[in-house]
Formats: structure tokens, sequence, C-alpha cells
């Protein structure tokens, strides 16, 4: 009998999106990681291959010593604000195959608060 890896399980779920999910340099894709110790967030114009704009945890502006849900909410916000200098008001957001819940939720209701709209 197999065991569940999740980690596995979440690469397979994000490839599946990646199928329909992509960003244009009209309306490019905010993708976020979450790892144990951080959170990343990007926006990235896969049609041109670049990335726009970036926020993370580890950065001054918002480091904490937890991941935390306020951590997130703190990087949506900073992402957001990065995004409106590089001109960028509209994303399509990717949520690397993570469920939309915890610290995923608060990052991208950061976001929106910044003026990102998805």
């Amino acid at each position: 009998m197999s065991q569940f890896n999740r980690k596995r399980a979440r690469q397979r779920i994000h490839r599946r999106i990646r199928k329909k999910v992509g960003g244009t340099t009209t309306r490019p894709r905010l993708a976020v990681h979450i790892s144990n110790r951080y959170v990343y967030a990007q926006v990235i114009d896969d049609a041109a291959g670049k990335t726009l704009a970036a926020a993370s945890s580890r950065e001054t502006e918002v480091k904490s010593k937890s991941t935390n849900v306020d951590t997130a909410a703190k990087v949506g916000a900073l992402i957001a604000k990065r995004s409106k200098a590089a001109e960028i008001s509209e994303v399509v957001f990717d949520r690397g195959g993570h469920i939309f819940h915890g610290r995923i939720k608060a990052l991208a209701d950061g976001a929106r608060e910044g003026g990102l709209k998805f």
C-alpha cells in the first residue's frame, strides 16, 4: 500500500493549476510560495518570462520570527505597493497548489487591500 505524500500531492495540484493560469503583459500572475520559515510573492509576466515585482518575509520591512497570518498579510500589502509602482493593477492569483486558507488567504487579502484586483 502506498503512503500519502503531501508535498507530491501539492506539486501535482500546482501543475494542474498552471495549465490553466498564466500571466500576460496586461494581467501578470501573482505567484505565492510558502516555506516553513518564509512567505514569498512574485508578480510574473509569463509571456516575457520576467519577474515584475517581488516581496518576501525575509525583507527588513516585514521581517518576523515566525511565518504567520500577520506576516503573510504584510507581504501581500508590500507586493501590492510594489506592483502599483510598476503600474500593475490587475493580476491572476496563483496559490501554488495550496488551499486558499490561512496564510494564502491573508496574503491575498493584504494584496487586495493594497489595491490589486484579482
